[in-house]
Formats: C-alpha cells, sequence, structure tokens
C-alpha cells in the first residue's frame, strides 16, 4: 500500500476540512546499508574504523607471532635448520615477528592468506607475503587450482602454487562451506555487529551535535483556527527534507513560527540504550574472532571469573589451533626443499600466557612416583634425556 506524504495533492485536500489542526510528522524511514564484503572494505571498516575490531586482530598477531617455533626431524628436535633461518629473517624488509603478524592479519581480515617463495641464490631463499586484494586464484579444467594471479597496477603474473625450480606460492585460507578457492574472513561473520557498533557510534555523535535532540512531529494548531496552506506545506517539506533528515542531522532543533508546536514521537536515546547496543555489538566482534571479552574492556561478559582465565581460554581456544595449522601448512609446503623429513611446530613452553598450566602440569607430573624420569620428560614434553 502506497503512502503518501500530508502536504501531497492528494492528502492536502482531507487536511483543508480540519478547521483547527493539522500535524506533519518528522522522521526516516529505509533499509539498512551495509559494508561491503571485499577485502578492502572489511579492512577499513574494520581493522582502520573501528576499535574493537581493531584491538581483537592485533591482539591475535602479536601473540601468534610472539610463540617461539621449532623443527623436528621425525620425533627428535633440531637446534638449528636452514629452515628455522628462513622463518626468522623472511626476507630483507621483514623479521619473522614482523612477517607472522601480516600474515595474520591477512587470515583474520581476508580469510586467505600468500605466501611466495623466491630463489636469490643457491640455497638462499626469501618468503613474500602478497596481499589478497591483489591475488586471484587460477584453475584448470577440472577446477583444481594450479596458479596465483597478481595484479600490481596494470601489470599481471602468474606464480605457480606449489614448489618451482624458481620458487613457487602457497595459498592458507580459512574454512569456507560455501567457496571452494576461497576463505571466509572472521570479521565477515561479524559484518552485522560491526555496522551496528559504526551505526550506533554515528548517531549518538549525530545527537550530541545538536544538542541530543530526537525526531518527533509538528502540530499546527494556530489560535486563529485554519491550516497551513499550499504555499507553506511545500515550504515546511523542504525544511524538513533538506534541513532535519538523515544521521548528520539528528536531533537539530527547529525554529517554530505560526501555532507549530513540536511533539517528541520517537525513542529516546536513553530508550534505545545506544551504549548497551554498542557492547553487545562489541561481544559479538570479539565472539567472531575468538577473542574473550574481558581481555578487549568490554562489560558485561561474566565468562570467566577472572582475567587470567580468560587469557588461558584465549591461548588454548584461539591463538594455538591458528598456529598450529599454519605450521602444518608451511611444513607440507617448504619441508620437502630441505630434502629431509623436517616439520616445523611450535614451543608452547615459551608461551608466557600459559605459565600457570605449564606450573600446574611440572608439579601433577613431579608428584607422579610411578613413573620414571623418562617417562616424566616426555608426558612435559621434552625427549628421553641420553
Amino acid at each position: 500500500m502506497d503512502w503518501k506524504w500530508p502536504w501531497s495533492r492528494g492528502n492536502r485536500a482531507r487536511l483543508e476540512r480540519k478547521d483547527a489542526y493539522g500535524f506533519v510528522t518528522l522522521q526516516t524511514q529505509g533499509e539498512a546499508r551495509w559494508t561491503r564484503r571485499d577485502y578492502a572494505s572489511l579492512a577499513r571498516a574494520g581493522f582502520m574504523g573501528n576499535p574493537v575490531a581493531h584491538r581483537a586482530v592485533r591482539m591475535i598477531c602479536e601473540a601468534v607471532a610472539a610463540v617461539p617455533l621449532l623443527a623436528f626431524e621425525g620425533e627428535a628436535e633440531l637446534n638449528a635448520h636452514p629452515l628455522l633461518d628462513l622463518l626468522a629473517r623472511p626476507n630483507p624488509r621483514q623479521a619473522g615477528g614482523t612477517f607472522f603478524e601480516a600474515l595474520y592479519g591477512h587470515l583474520l581480515l581476508s580469510g586467505n592468506a600468500y605466501l611466495e617463495l623466491i630463489e636469490v641464490g643457491p640455497q638462499a631463499r626469501e618468503l613474500h607475503l602478497l596481499r589478497p586484494d591483489r591475488v586471484m586464484v587460477i584453475s584448470d579444467s577440472s577446477g583444481w587450482p594450479t596458479a596465483l594471479e597478481h595484479r600490481e597496477g596494470a601489470k599481471k603474473r602468474r606464480v605457480s602454487l606449489g614448489l618451482d625450480p624458481g620458487g613457487g606460492a602457497v595459498h592458507l585460507s580459512l574454512f569456507h562451506p560455501l567457496d571452494d578457492h576461497y576463505g571466509f574472513a572472521p570479521l565477515e561473520a561479524a559484518l552485522v555487529a560491526l555496522d551496528t557498533h559504526a551505526a550506533a557510534a554515528r548517531w549518538n555523535k549525530g545527537l550530541l551535535d545538536n544538542s541530543a535532540r530526537p525526531s518527533g512531529a509538528l502540530v499546527y494548531a494556530p489560535k486563529d483556527g485554519g491550516n497551513l496552506s499550499g504555499e507553506q506545506f511545500d515550504r515546511l517539506k523542504t525544511e524538513l527534507e533538506e534541513g532535519y533528515s538523515g544521521p548528520a542531522r539528528a536531533g537539530r532543533p527547529l525554529l517554530l513560527e505560526g501555532g507549530l508546536d513540536w511533539k517528541p514521537m520517537a525513542l529516546t536515546p536513553k530508550d534505545m540504550d545506544f551504549v548497551e547496543a554498542k557492547h553487545s555489538a562489541s561481544r559479538d566482534i570479539a565472539l567472531a574472532f575468538g577473542v574473550p571479552p574481558m581481555l578487549l574492556g568490554i562489560p558485561g561478559d561474566s565468562t570467566y571469573s577472572n582475567y587470567q582465565e580468560a587469557n588461558r581460554a584465549f591461548y588454548r581456544l584461539t591463538i594455538l589451533p591458528l598456529i598450529a595449522r599454519t605450521m602444518r601448512d608451511l611444513s607440507a609446503w617448504l619441508a620437502p626443499l630441505y630434502g629431509d623429513n623436517v616439520r616445523l611446530w611450535f614451543d608452547a613452553d615459551g608461551i608466557e600466557g600459559l605459565a600457570a598450566e605449564r606450573d600446574a602440569l611440572w608439579a601433577r607430573v613431579s608428584a607422579a612416583d610411578f613413573l620414571t624420569d623418562d617417562e616424566k620428560r616426555t608426558a612435559v614434553g621434552y625427549g628421553v634425556s641420553g
């Protein structure tokens, strides 16, 4: 059913039949506008434009990049290996920590990370990251991915997936239920919460800029009777649309004259409770990334009894699974370069956030008199002595 403005020609006649009163409603209706789902839009709206998403991504990237890496040949730990040297200094621009921060940032913001291996001399290799929005996966006639197409401005080049004599590339991705080649970004799952958080902030800012006055209705009740003329309706309509509509003009005070009266109709900011709406959206964003809201300073979360417990859950449920899957993928890709049965892993004992768990484990193992020393060493993650 089509709705018409009160001042439209069809309704104006009915309004003019009123002897004393008339009204004009001031409100805005429209569909929600959502952030686009491409990498650049998610990066701008999330990491670059939202403090909760920014901090969540930084926490995960910095925590994962700080975990010490290990190399094993079979079950034996290697004290030194060229693969560890490569990861410690992937290229002249980046050290290992900076490189892995960017790698996990790409994974979290796009669901994909692309690494290129370059042979720069005998036994000299470099690893470089390719920005996700500049890469397209190339498939063969059967639909299997075979190469990456990297675009830089008007230039395009193709890099084979796997290993070639001159290098190669690998595509790391997070699970996507509806796409065969590209991963699903955690930030995309929190898109509604991200837009809600941003909209609440913009609306609050608009209200504060205009003395925090909500919208409502204009009631026309002149003392001498009569109604607004057609010219007056048109002028009032133009003023309302151009001067008082939209979030940027939210709550702007009206200048009333000639029997016009202001009657608030919308919910007040207190009723709408924008603060709680922002906190709820913040918790959803933290949930999508796997960061306990308590660690982000978001109130209202009672999942964990204290900060230390939340920090342990953060490492156990988010950091360790992420680094474990990455090390498996890198091992499968890079190990054949060195001609031995080498694999990458991480040193959980080097994670400060799990120190309390490690101390408790050592205490339990030390008190187990029925275990031999070698069995105790194995139980806490060390090899057999001698």
